[in-house]
């Protein structure tokens, strides 16, 4: 009996080697690597790093310390220009005094109405011996006999030089309707305490002249209180005192 022989399949040396992984036709997607389109899908997207925050406290609190610290020098330096021209002209507040008030009219019309009409005569100092005193335009006086104006006026414009004395007079005239009771009350007041209590009150706008330098225009306000004897027409009211106020208003 012939013995069978078995034939095994020989691989072809000249044929090329078997492919170890898929092969993937040009231009896919895929790779060794995997499949970068659902790996894309899967992964999220990479973060940005993380940004640093802008100190906006801080720049603000360095604002705010730059501003106090110009406010402060500015303080500073207007200090030293005031003391230095306090030091040079030694300013001192003009003084004013009530020497003579007579009422020319006070008459009750026949309607209850009250015409009234002053002449005032007042002293003005200026003590300063290198500040001038500008009286400017615009000026007001009034006299109140509680909170009632009883007339109004206005001082002249002029100019008061250093440590010089003027004398101003001025006219007023008012008119008041319905003043019985007005008129009942002077006479009270008169009647128990002899005397009638007046307000003197002055708005003048003035201008300040250090040396040549003339600064800006100010208000100068007085407000006087003054004690007459009577209130009677035709007559020089005696003033049994007065006491007067002063300060400056831009």
């Amino acid at each position: 009996m012939s013995d069978l022989q078995k034939i095994h399949p020989v691989s072809d040396p000249e044929a090329p080697p078997h492919p170890t992984a898929p092969i993937v036709p040009r231009g896919s997607s895929r790779s060794e690597q995997g499949d970068p389109i659902k790996e894309s899908v899967n992964q999220p997207p990479p973060l940005d790093p993380p940004r640093k925050k802008k100190g906006r406290r801080g720049c603000w609190c360095k604002c705010v310390c730059y501003t106090l610290l110009v406010l402060f020098l500015l303080i500073v330096i207007v200090g030293a220009i005031v003391g230095i021209l306090y030091l040079v002209f030694k300013p001192k507040f003009p003084d004013y005094n009530i020497d003579r008030l007579q009422l020319t009219r006070f008459e009750l019309n026949q309607n209850s109405s009250l015409s009234t009409a002053f002449n005032v005569s007042i002293t003005a100092k200026n003590p300063n011996k290198k500040i001038g005193i500008y009286y400017e335009d615009g000026s007001r006086i009034s006299v109140f006999f509680m909170q009632t104006r009883l007339s109004n006026g206005s001082l002249p414009k002029f100019y008061q030089g250093h440590e010089n004395t003027t004398i101003i007079f001025v006219q007023m005239s008012g008119f008041n309707q319905n003043a019985t009771n007005l008129m009942m009350t002077l006479q009270e007041q008169q009647r128990l305490t002899g005397s009638i209590p007046l307000r003197i009150r002055v708005t003048q706008p003035v201008r300040i002249k250090l040396g040549k330098l003339k600064l800006m225009e100010v208000r100068f306000l007085v407000r006087c209180g003054v004690s007459v004897d009577s209130l009677a027409a035709n007559n020089v009211i005696r003033v049994r005192g007065s006491n007067c106020k002063y300060r400056f208003r831009l």
